[in-house]
């Protein structure tokens, strides 16, 4: 265990509280449901003398409204990190001191040669986030969005790439979130680990590397919970969240943990409708040596009126953008995910210093669209015509993972060793038109009028069925006390994949390709409350077959790497805690050659960049999260050198964010908030010829924490995007999007 770790840090609830423990000594039965309430988090309990009393409980966050608790210090030697217990919340409770670095396991971040950051159920809570880009690109100058509401997708970019929010882990299982849009609530932690990561946790399904995304379910605390929020989101959108958490048993082994939420009404944007339904259920038992856990979820996500994106036709300069409040979409259009999934995991302590784990996960997603599947502006006048097409996805998913991890010393040297296997299979039948004949519409983007509902037709278009199979084994050398650190690991994966007829059912192509993908990481801890790291990674993405236009049209190549190299330096004042990292990263990209029309992967993209990030409390009442990145993101070779040196497109070279919130004095219990996000110009066209400008949102927001009939009461407010600024962004699929207009959020939450 670190020696880094403090015996308390500052924490805004029970479950949040931090530990050293000492495996030569026996815990007390006080000190042990305390650390039942760490998230779930579990360790199994010994007989114990009389518990020693908590020294003092006090409120001592105002923000939060939530008792704090200082605890005599409890000091543990040992080797191995306490099983399932989550890394404890840093001061300011918005973020945690650590989280899962793939199969290396948790890891506290100022002993983790990576950048990361872990955002925790208060800071979710809070944010009043209504999916997963809300949190992770609130703050974080590493990740951008481009400020689009009511898309059929979550769309956001890490360290410059694209990232795929199927590409989402639960667990560290990929494959069982749900595939399109996220709703947050029964999650306890969102974790972020940015750059390629191929080694810690296998291939992603869609091939992401700029960064990684792993979920952590709620698990029930000590104490029981019965908390009831009620939401509204401007224009006439209602919505409920029901969160309940018992333990059960003379030593609370088993743990209860049900969300259930409901939200459907208009948005801010003019004829546009959100629904989003979630029920999950997180089930645990912690034994002596072994712990159970199983969770499932059935989710729903609609939209009618949804934004999609336009394109411009030849010569056409970026138009001004409208106002905000603009659907650039049919107002008929409708998109619709349904989501379930169940997945269960085990481990069990070998010995001390050993542990073995197994895990699996199922999932299925029904998708429809119907709607503009393109559109283009034709003029200056902001004439344009949407192309209108269906189309619908049945997905059914299967992931698991294997593997052991434990300490061993050897002639003084410590290691810290894992060894692990993963599975994932997807199974995709893909339905509709992707145009319908006669149904496309021409209207202006300043006033925009629609014309009848697309006739909707499901014919099937394509089956593949998709298997990822890897093999990993990492090492983490220390030496001088855990001062240096040295992680070394490698993974073997394999990538198969079959097409098949959707006329004769019969298999028409079969890509099977393997690769190996290695990574080194250094640490240094120079004090302890600096350290310096550097690493190399590899990220790993399917490769593709040459289409039919090719000269080698079938031709099929391996998955292709992406690699990064990266030095940074971390800083723990305690309260307040920077990381300042400088790296690279080379994705490889296909193209067709012109002159010899020989389809290759003979492209490159180069991303290199400079982030400063920072969180925590650095005054007493006031808690800080935000940083600014520089990013030059180049295309490095293309066909015939057509472009080559140009910026990349979609992506801010410059990206400065900041979230305050501040205890004020004039009221107890009153909370401001304030969050700014400022970025350059982005390119949107390959030869750089056409941009759209940069722009500064402002949010603002207030809470106020009370007590109404004895029951605890949180009230939130927020308002994003204050001055009702019209801007536009670049969707995934076509050049321009508008950014969602000011949006009112308000919330109440009562603890029973």
């Amino acid at each position: 265990m670190s020696e880094r770790c403090k015996a308390v840090r500052a924490c805004p609830s029970q479950q949040d509280v931090a530990y050293h423990f000492d495996f030569n000594r026996t815990l007390t039965a006080a000190h042990m449901a305390l650390l039942l309430g760490l998230g779930g988090a579990s360790m199994p309990v010994a007989a114990a003398p009389p518990a020693e009393p908590v020294e003092t409980l006090e409120e001592t966050q105002q923000g939060s409204g939530i008792a704090s608790l200082e605890l005599s210090e409890t000091v543990v030697e040992g080797n191995m990190d306490p099983p399932g217990v989550l890394p404890p919340v840093y001061a300011g409770g918005q973020v945690a001191s650590g989280g899962r670095i793939g199969f290396l396991g948790n890891k506290d971040f100022m002993e983790t040669p990576f950048s990361t950051i872990s955002y925790t159920e208060k800071f979710i809570e809070d944010t009043q986030a209504q999916n997963i880009t809300d949190v992770i690109a609130a703050t974080d100058p590493s990740v951008f969005s481009n400020g689009l509401k009511g898309t059929y997708s979550e769309n956001y970019s890490i360290r410059g790439f694209a990232s795929s929010i199927s590409d989402v882990a639960i667990d560290g299982l990929y494959g069982m979130a749900p595939f399109y849009r996220i709703s947050p609530e029964m999650y306890e932690r969102i974790e972020v680990l940015k750059g390629p990561s191929a080694l810690l946790n296998g291939m992603p399904p869609s091939g992401s590397v700029g960064g990684s995304i792993n979920l952590v379910p709620k698990r029930a605390g000590a104490e029981p919970l019965t908390r009831v929020t009620t939401t509204y989101l401007s224009d006439a959108q209602f919505g409920g969240h029901l969160d309940v958490g018992r333990r059960f048993g003379e030593d609370q082994q088993f743990g209860m943990r049900f969300n259930s939420v409901y939200r459907d009404g208009d948005t801010a944007t003019d004829h546009q409708k959100m629904k989003a339904q979630l029920n999950s259920l997180g089930l645990d038992w912690r034994g002596e040596r072994a712990r159970l856990s199983a969770d499932l979820y059935q989710s729903e996500d609609r939209v009618k009126g949804q934004n999609r994106g336009i394109g411009l036709a030849p010569g056409v300069p970026v138009p001004r953008p409208p106002k905000s409040e603009t659907l650039l979409n049919p107002s008929w259009g409708h998109v619709e995910t349904k989501d379930k999934g169940a997945i269960v995991r085990g481990e069990y302590d070998l010995s001390d210093n050993v542990m073995a784990y197994a895990a699996a996960g199922t999932s299925q997603t029904n998708y429809a669209y119907n709607g503009s599947m393109s559109a283009q502006v034709l003029n200056t006048a902001g004439d344009f015509e949407s192309t209108m097409g269906q189309l619908k996805i049945d997905l059914a998913k299967t992931s698991g993972e294997t593997g052991l991890k434990g300490n061993l010393d050897t002639f003084g040297i410590g290691h810290q060793w894992s060894i692990n296997a993963t599975h994932y299979s997807d199974k995709e039948k893909d339905y509709g038109r992707r145009s319908v004949p006669g149904a496309n519409w021409t209207t202006n983007i300043y006033h925009p009028v629609w014309g009848p509902e697309a006739a909707e037709s499901w014919p099937p278009i394509v089956h593949t069925e998709t298997r990822l199979t890897s093999y990993g084994v990492a090492d983490t050398l220390s030496f001088f006390e855990d001062r240096l650190q040295f992680t070394l690991g490698v993974r073997r994966q394999q990538v198969l994949t079959d097409t098949f007829s959707v006329t004769t059912g019969g298999r028409t192509s079969r890509y099977d390709e393997s690769a190996t993908t290695p990574a080194a990481a250094v640490l240094v801890k120079v004090t302890d409350e600096v350290s310096l790291y550097a690493n190399y990674i590899e990220g790993l993405s399917k490769g593709v077959s040459a289409p039919l236009t090719a000269a080698n049209a079938g031709e099929v190549f391996a998955p292709y790497k992406s690699k990064q190299k990266e030095v940074g330096v971390k800083v723990d004042l305690g309260e307040f805690s920077h990381t300042l990292s400088l790296y690279q990263i080379e994705r490889p990209s296909s193209y067709t050659d012109p002159i010899t029309n020989t389809f290759s992967f003979g492209g490159e993209q180069r991303n290199r960049g400079l982030e400063w990030s920072f969180f925590g409390a650095p005054i007493s009442d006031v808690r800080l999260m935000g940083g600014v990145a520089r990013l030059d993101p180049k295309v490095t070779k293309t066909a015939g050198g057509v472009n080559e040196g140009k910026n990349a497109t979609g992506q801010p070279k410059l990206q400065g964010k900041l979230g305050v919130e501040w205890d004020t004095p004039v009221l107890q219990g009153l909370t401001l908030t304030a969050n700014a996000t400022a970025v350059s110009k982005q390119y949107i066209s390959a030869d750089n010829s056409l941009s759209i400008p940069g722009y500064t949102i402002y949010d603002m927001g207030a809470r106020y924490v009370t007590q109404i009939a004895s029951q605890p009461v949180t009230l939130r407010g927020t308002v994003n995007n204050v001055t009702n600024k019209a801007y536009w962004g670049m969707p995934l699929l076509s050049s321009l999007g508008l950014g969602a207009p000011r949006t009112v959020q308000l919330s109440a939450t009562v603890d029973f």
